[in-house]
């Protein structure tokens, strides 16, 4: 993302502003016009008539776009109405919006004018670094949507220049260092984000198993990380049996990719962040309905958020250690397909029955996690696009997770509670473990209808061997049919955020104790 983002006022030698973006609340809509000026008297005028008539009431999300006819420097003036007391979600859902109106006047180079209120607010609530990170990303996210293969493409909105500038005699100069490095934080974290969505949207002629381990090892080469990529007759040493199961009824052949970040050589500790990377999900010869099926290019979103979030690790460089592990495979129907009644032999020795060859992602985790294990990854967190149930309990406004350690699950947590990415925790009672007991082998992939996000989730922490595990099971908020707030229509990037707050606050928590 080239945009040139800067805190201050404008300088002489800066070009002039095509819009400006005014964070208005209801309270100052609501004031005597000598109360304090919003913009200038006449367009402050014209935007309290506006509320009069019940026009623009300044709700969250709403926007107005106002034309300035001459009276203020920049030729339009987005309006868009805020909560002080909203939080980081209020401040990102708030800069989303204005970016989608000022998509619509094709405004570039912009400036945000902080009104003192809601600068006061910011030290109250979240502090100056992280306002200037939600607000950014908001920017940022909201304009980046899919881009479709056409033979004369459109080029896709961006802005160019963003300039925050305080309002009123309270601005303090001596954060401005803080608002650089959350600016500077949350244009590095659009980007991780901008990768997975990329990637997500690909389709699966072009992003097979191979591919994706190409577009891997490009990262890895861009960051100076150390990469592995693990073919099928590496994979078959070392008898990655749900792996290569799965992989086995396409012509295109399954591969598990593994790159570490090593960031503290003293520590034997690591993070085992592991992405599902189904590149095409036909449902294999448990045949998926044919409506929507063109959806399961998503079916890699869990790989792209990992993806994603080492983009931003590799460039943040924390003193920490991570092993990133992407197990990948086409699941087709085919002669050399697997079949339900089937048996295999997992990485870890466990054996699996195969009921429903539909439930193939927790097969191909299974081996990933045991890949991430032998790697030296001492706490593991898995990211997949899993089941279908868990859009049905949460639709798309929340990720499932489940768990073994209640104290990991709080850290992932507190991270999605920075980023705006809500997780929900499933309950793991012993009883569910019982659904996917098998009488042919160790477990079955499939434990029914009932409970599927939970029992699915079980059966990946079923080769966590016991170490601290959350699986996040992204399947309701991977894709979305319509765009909301940052997240655009189709592929959403979830999950690169948390990832990274997760990973990036254990190093804090550790390097201050």
């Amino acid at each position: 993302m080239g945009v040139q983002l800067t805190y201050g006022a404008r300088g002489a030698d800066q070009a002039a502003s095509d819009a400006l973006v005014r964070f208005v609340s209801k309270k100052e809509l609501i004031q005597e016009e000598n109360a304090g000026a919003i913009i200038q008297p006449q367009i402050d005028h014209a935007l309290r008539a506006l509320y009069a008539k019940g026009l623009f009431k300044a709700e969250p999300e709403q926007t107005e776009i106002v034309a300035t006819l001459g009276l203020y420097p920049a030729a339009h003036i987005v309006f868009t109405g805020i909560e002080h007391d909203g939080g980081v979600r209020g401040l990102r859902l708030a800069a989303a919006a204005a970016a989608i109106a000022l998509k619509k006047i094709r405004a570039a180079n912009i400036t945000v004018l902080l009104s003192e209120d809601l600068l006061l607010s910011f030290d109250k609530s979240c502090g100056a670094e992280l306002a200037a990170q939600a607000l950014t990303e908001g920017l940022l996210l909201a304009l980046h949507v899919r881009e479709p293969l056409k033979r004369e493409p459109n080029e896709r909105f961006t802005l160019k220049a963003v300039s925050f500038e305080p309002q009123g005699a309270n601005a303090k100069a001596e954060i401005k260092a803080l608002w650089e490095q959350g600016m500077n934080k949350g244009k590095l974290y659009a980007e991780g984000v901008s990768l997975a969505r990329d990637l997500t949207n690909l389709p699966g002629n072009d992003l097979t198993p191979e591919r994706l381990a190409y577009h891997a090892e490009e990262l890895a080469r861009e960051l100076d990380l150390e990469i592995e990529v693990m073919d099928e007759w590496s994979a078959a040493e070392q008898r990655m049996g749900g792996l290569l199961g799965v992989g086995q009824g396409s012509i295109n052949p399954p591969r598990m990719i593994v790159i570490h970040y090593k960031g503290d050589s003293s520590s034997d500790e690591a993070w085992g962040l592991i992405g599902k990377g189904i590149t095409f999900d036909t449902g294999g010869i448990s045949l998926k309905r044919a409506d929507g099926m063109q959806e399961m290019i998503s079916d890699m979103g869990g790989a792209a958020a990992v993806l994603g979030a080492m983009r931003i690790i590799g460039e943040l460089k924390p003193a920490i250690n991570v092993v990133a592990v992407i197990p990948t495979a086409e699941n087709m129907p085919s002669d050399r397909a697997i079949k339900p009644g089937d048996v295999l032999r997992m990485m870890s020795g466990h054996t699996v029955e195969i009921v429903n060859t539909d439930a193939e992602g927790r097969l191909v985790l299974a081996d990933g996690l045991t890949t991430a294990i032998t790697r030296g990854a001492t706490r593991l967190v898995d990211v997949a696009t899993l089941t279908g149930a868990v859009s049905v309990a949460l639709g798309t406004e929340a990720t499932g997770a489940v768990t073994n350690n209640d104290e990991l699950f709080k850290q992932v947590q507190s991270a999605s509670e920075r980023t705006g990415e809500r997780v929900w925790l499933f309950p793991s009672y012993p009883e569910y473990k019982k659904k996917i007991r098998s009488d042919a082998a160790d477990l079955k992939n499939s434990g029914g209808r009932y409970g599927g996000t939970i029992t699915g989730g079980l059966f990946i922490g079923h080769f966590a061997e016991g170490l601290p595990w959350v699986h996040l099971d992204i399947a309701g908020t991977a894709w979305l049919d319509a765009g909301r707030g940052w997240e655009p229509k189709g592929a959403t990037g979830v999950m690169v955020r948390t990832l990274v707050e997760l990973v990036l606050h254990q190093e804090e928590a550790e390097r201050r104790g």
